[in-house]
């Protein structure tokens, strides 16, 4: 009887840690081959961020790239002309970025678009009225991309 009862919690407990997942290191995302290849496209936008890399950022973004800044307003609203010139015009004045991510959801979607969900910690330093100001963010957000090749392209979301 002892046997059985250890065979079973044995079989049981085998179960449970073959259904377990496991995710990418400092994610919540399930690690798969391809969540990776999509997590480390996203750390490379995250890494021409801090190194104020624009000519990079511009190559992972679809010339199809729109963002209706999450609201109703159209005036916010910009395309890659838009996001280029804000780019070239304001991003550059930036002098110091700090860009954390933490990887909360990829969903692949109906259109075959990748949706990734994350929460970012943003730290950087404009110039302003004190000479020059540290501002910090925090927020959720979410890239969408599309797969180009055998990589992506951003068409949303930075």
């Amino acid at each position: 009887m002892i046997h059985r009862r250890q065979l079973f919690l044995f079989v049981l407990l085998f179960g449970l840690v073959a259904c377990t997942k496991t995710f990418i290191p400092n994610t919540d995302v399930e690690d798969t081959s391809e969540n990776r290849r999509v997590i480390a496209f996203c750390e490379s936008y995250r890494h021409a961020v801090e190194e104020r890399d624009i000519a990079t950022l511009l190559k992972l973004v679809s010339p199809g790239y729109f963002d209706n800044a999450g609201n109703t307003n159209s005036k916010d609203d910009y395309d890659y002309n838009g996001l280029r010139d804000f780019l070239t015009k304001t991003f550059v004045k930036t002098t110091a970025v700090r860009y954390e991510i933490r990887y909360r959801r990829l969903t692949l979607t109906e259109s075959a678009h990748i949706w990734v969900d994350y929460t970012y910690a943003a730290s950087f330093r404009i110039p302003g009225v004190k000479a020059e100001e540290w501002q910090h963010k925090v927020s959720d957000n979410r890239l969408d991309l599309v797969r180009d090749g055998d990589s992506f392209k951003i068409v949303s979301g930075m």
